[in-house]
Formats: structure tokens, sequence, C-alpha cells
């Protein structure tokens, strides 16, 4: 133990000093590295890539975006149960971060050889960009790429989150946390500024490059030359390692234990059905929970999805949806901070319900919406409100439980919300592949954002019977 600590009456190691400056920001900053890859790969490029570049289906985006979750799902609690007996959590961040990374990369190499049949322009490449060949080796090669990486990332997450209770004593986590919130929101946006110039030679907002400039960085970084959106995907894979090397470097363990205690195999999935059966005793937790898993499964579905419905359904041209993205998660920074307010003032269950039902609204205006100027309104608006789950949800499952009990439902929490991330996207792709053909790309995709919508909604009724403790809980 080589950090200031005591021990509880629980057995618990709780921080009672602030680790150095140094360490807390380089822990942060990884917030802002794995957004680059949540942004360009798992939201703006690779479905987009694969569906509307390459001809695949949206069920094979949606398959290979399940499968990840599948293996996230069988594997963290595995894997959750090792970090528990020998208390180290970096060497998993490093480990998982490093695979994400190097699938990738391999996911731009193995892309470029997908050269398309018509040739593309240096300035604006997907002006002119034709249809690539999707099958055999390659094809396998970059989903199974894909799959990894995103398996990867996911999985680095529980136990980088973990890292930050040995940072900061508990009345400081907070802050530390949103702090790395923060970070993640510019990390998106300088993530898709920096990769831009080798999709089509553009900065969102700013415009075209100058030509010798976008020769210059596509000299500099390989794999890069047919431009296109396949030709972001290894600059993500460079910006994820760079910086991700700060806390490669200056974070650690402060109490891993130099002998391994017991593992325990049996336990790792024994305690997801033991909470599960145990949160019956504590009125409301189990239909949060439930909830969690609906209002989590949408928004993950249509995070996932939205800049292909942009393109395909709202008909923006190639490029503006990364625009759009950019500008949109300036409102979410902003919105996160006032959510924070809401939740102070009017309690975490409120502001849930609150958010839950402007999702509900914001999805179906969605739906209706007839022109792209409209379709920016609701996203500004989705922008403003997206952080109010985040902020919210911890809060609420807090008034719930006993606190001793706080950290095995918090697990769960977070398995569920992968879990979430199986189904959701699996009925988007085969509800938009089953109507596209017959109705249209407008109708297949309107339908399967009602998909999600239902989803939110019923989240929302469950939502709505959960207990409000917050009140008296405050002036106890």
């Amino acid at each position: 133990m080589d950090a200031p600590a005591v021990v509880s009456g629980l057995g618990e190691i709780i921080v009672t000093e602030r680790a150095p400056f140094r360490e807390r920001m380089s822990w942060a900053l990884y917030d802002f590295s794995n957004t680059i890859f949540s942004m360009n790969i798992a939201t703006l490029f690779f479905a987009v890539w694969l569906v509307k570049d390459v001809g695949a289906s949206n069920t094979m985006a949606a398959v290979a975006s399940s499968v990840s979750s599948v293996l996230v799902v069988l594997s963290i609690p595995l894997f959750g149960a090792i970090s528990d007996a020998t208390q180290r959590r970096k060497p998993w961040v490093v480990g998982f971060t490093l695979i994400s990374v190097i699938m990738t990369v391999v996911m731009g190499i193995v892309g470029q050889t997908m050269v398309p049949l018509i040739g593309a322009s240096v300035v604006d490449p997907v002006a002119e960009v034709g249809t690539y060949a999707l099958a055999g080796i390659p094809a396998l090669a970059i989903l199974s790429a894909f799959i990894l990486a995103n398996w990867a990332y996911q999985g680095a997450m529980p136990f980088y989150n973990a890292m930050m209770f040995e940072l900061a004593p508990p009345s400081e986590i907070g802050r530390l946390s949103g702090f790395g919130t923060a970070l993640g929101y510019v990390g998106s946006i300088v993530g898709v500024l920096l990769v831009s110039p080798f999709f089509d030679g553009k900065l969102p907002v700013l415009g075209v490059l100058p030509e010798n400039v976008i020769s210059f960085v596509r000299s500099i970084v390989p794999f890069t030359d047919h431009a296109g959106r396949v030709s972001t995907f290894v600059p993500t894979g460079l910006l994820f390692l760079l910086f991700s090397l700060p806390l490669f470097l200056f974070c650690k363990d402060h109490f891993a234990r130099k002998d391994r205690g017991a593992v325990k195999w049996k336990e790792a999935f024994r305690g997801i059905a033991e909470t599960l059966r145990d949160s019956r005793r504590y009125p409301g937790a189990l239909r949060f929970l439930l909830a969690s898993f609906l209002y989590q499964d949408a928004i993950g579905t249509i995070i996932g999805f939205m800049a292909l419905y942009a393109v395909k359904a709202m008909n923006f041209k190639d490029g503006t949806e990364v625009t759009l993205f950019v500008v949109l998660t300036v409102p979410a920074a902003i919105g996160s901070y006032f959510m924070g307010k809401l939740v102070d003032r009017k309690g975490p269950k409120k502001t849930l319900v609150f958010t839950i039902s402007c999702w509900v609204a914001l999805l179906i205006a969605m739906i209706v919406v007839p022109t792209q100027a409209l379709f920016w309104l609701v996203g500004f608006t989705i922008g403003l409100i997206f952080g109010g789950v985040a902020t919210a949800e911890r809060p609420l499952l807090l008034t719930l439980i006993p606190e001793a009990e706080t950290a095995r439902f918090f697990s769960l929490m977070v398995l569920s919300s992968r879990a979430a991330a199986i189904a959701g996207p699996l009925i988007w792709g085969l509800t938009v592949d089953g109507l596209e053909t017959s109705m249209g790309s407008g109708f297949a995709y309107r339908a399967a954002v009602v998909t999600v919508t239902i989803s939110m909604l019923l989240s929302l009724v469950l939502l709505v019977k959960v207990p409000d403790k917050w009140r008296e809980q405050l002036e106890a």
C-alpha cells in the first residue's frame, strides 16, 4: 500500500489523500483518448463505411457490434475476478488498449486492400468512390478486427474506472470523474478534426484544406492512400495509442498485492445472479435495473447508427454527418453541466425521468422531421440532454440500495449496459434490411427508430414507479 489510505469496517481500502497531479491528469487523459476511438470507429465511420461504401447490410454491421458486446459480457466478469485477486487494474487497461489499437490499425490496412473500382481524388474522394468487393478473407479479417477492437475498447473501461478510486478520496471522486468526462468530450471533437483530412480532405465547419497539406498529412501516416472513410482507421488507432501513453507511463496500481489472492472463478457469474435476486429486497432496485437495460439499449443503438441514419434517411451529403457530430458535441458538454445542477436541485429520479421523456419526444421528432435543418435542431437538443442519463443514474441507484452493496450493484449496472448493446443493433439491422428493398431507405430507417423509441418508452414506464427517496435521504 503506497498511498495514504484507511481500511473501513467492511475491509474496503479508502484513499485519504490525492495522488500526484501528474497521475490524476494522466488517468483523466485516457477519457480523451478512448473517446477518439468511440467517436471515430464505433459512431461515425465504420458502420457508414461498411453499409454505404462497401455495400454490406445493416444486419452485418449490427452483428459485428453485438458479437463484440457478447464477448464483453462473457469475459469481463472472469477477468474482473483475476483483477480483484491481484488488485491490479492498470495491466488490463494497457493490454486491452493495445489490442484495440492494433486491431484498429489492422482494419485500416485490410480496408486499404479493398480498393474502390473507381479512383478517388485527394480533395474530394467520397464524390467519386465506387463500390468495394466485400467477400472472402478481407471481409472476415476486417469484421473480426472490428469485433476485437470494439471488445477491447469496452473491456478496458471497467478496469479504468476502478483505477479512479485509488487516485482521490471519496469526496473528490465526482470532481475527478467529471474532469475525465469533460476531457472525453474534447477528445471526441479533436479526434474527428485530426482524422477528417484523411477522409475527405476537409476540416468540419472550416472546409477544404490545401492539396499540398493533405498530401503531406497522408505521406506521414501509412495506409491512408485511398482516402474515404477507410483511411480514418489507422490514424484513429495511432491517436488512441498516443493519448493513452501518459496513463501507461505515469499511473500505477497503488494497492497491488505481491502475492495473488484466490481467484473467485465461480463467484464471477454467480454474483450476478445473486445481485439480481437480492435486488428484490430493496424496493425499486430491480425495476431501475430493468429500466437501465432498456434505455441503455436504446441510446447505444441510436448513437451507433445516427450517422448512417443521417446519410441514408435524411440524405446528408457524404462528410456532412461528420460536421453534425462535431457541432453537436458542444451542446452535449454544456448540457452535462446543467444536468448536474438539475440533479442537485430536483434529485436524480426526476432528472432521469425528465431526460428519458425528452429522449422519447426527440426520437419521435427524428422520425417525422422532413428537412435536414429540422434534423439539425433535433440533434442539437439530443446533445443538450445527452449527459442527463450518466449524470442521474448513479446517484439514483445509490438512493435505492445500502452503501455496503454499491460495488456489486454498480458492477451489475455496467454489465447490464454491455448486455444491452447486443439486442438493439440486431433489431435495428433486421428492421432496416427487411424493409429497405420494398419500402425505401427513408421508411426503413425511420421504422428502425420506432423500435428504439419503444424501448425508450418502456424504460420510462418502469422509471416512473421507481421510489424517489432522494429528498428523505437528503433530510435524514
